[in-house]
């Protein structure tokens, strides 16, 4: 027999629970019952959090795709080419291999329409602003790895090649630190200048290097770059 205790107005008054103490066992089952099932919840999530399923890494890992492009050279040597897209935030990053065998990298930073190289061996970055044509090749880059697709072989007879110059303007250097996140990693400890579409340098310039970009699109576009007098 266990002994209970019940609050009247004026005292507080022995009683004896005949029924085996309900009014004090009972309590105990429905709080040992929540606290188990707040464990159990805890276990659960840190379990979830520890194997990535509620992180962020994973689902960026799922959005980004590498694509792979290959097309014949005008002597037809074959030119390899990869490119990352990330469909989530409009970018899409090329790394171009020049048959020396030194790689380039050249950003696509659709969201704010602007365009990085990265020469390899060169301690510098240029940026230039989107054009149409620029959207429209990239644009069908982004068509085509949604549809998962990530192999292209294009053809030398269909492909399409033009060549575009662009003059760098030394006295307009950015810092870095005012570019988006994808620039500023590209561009950490490097110079960065604009530079404007120009017919040509000119007999009296010279072209310091050149890029080869290719796109799905049966397109090739040669980048070539010289500095403009000051």
């Amino acid at each position: 027999m266990v002994r209970c205790w019940k609050h009247s107005d004026n005292s507080l008054e022995e009683a004896q629970c005949t029924d085996g103490g309900p009014a004090v066992s009972s309590r105990f089952p429905h709080k040992a019952f929540w606290v188990s099932l707040s464990a159990s919840l805890l276990l659960v999530i840190v379990a979830l959090g520890l194997t990535g399923h509620l992180g962020l890494p994973p689902l960026r890992s799922q959005s980004l795709q590498i694509v792979r492009i290959t097309v014949p050279d005008q002597t037809g040597t074959l030119i390899n080419q990869s490119a990352v897209v990330d469909q989530q935030n409009d970018l899409v990053t090329f790394s171009v291999t020049s048959p020396a065998n030194h790689t380039s990298t050249v950003l696509f930073d659709i969201k704010h329409g602007l365009i990085c190289y990265k020469p390899v061996d060169q301690e510098s970055c240029f940026l230039r602003k989107m054009e149409k044509s620029d959207y429209e090749n990239v644009h069908s880059l982004l068509r085509e790895s949604a549809h998962k697709q990530s192999q292209f072989q294009l053809s030398g007879n269909e492909t399409q090649r033009q060549t575009e110059f662009l003059g760098v303007l030394g006295a307009s250097q950015v810092d870095v630190s005012t570019l988006e996140e994808p620039l500023q990693a590209l561009c950490r400890d490097s110079s960065v200048h604009w530079t404007r579409r120009a017919d040509g340098p000119g007999k009296q310039r010279l072209v310091y290097f050149c890029i080869d970009i290719c796109f799905p699109s049966n397109i090739c576009v040669s980048v070539c770059f010289y500095y403009l007098p000051e």
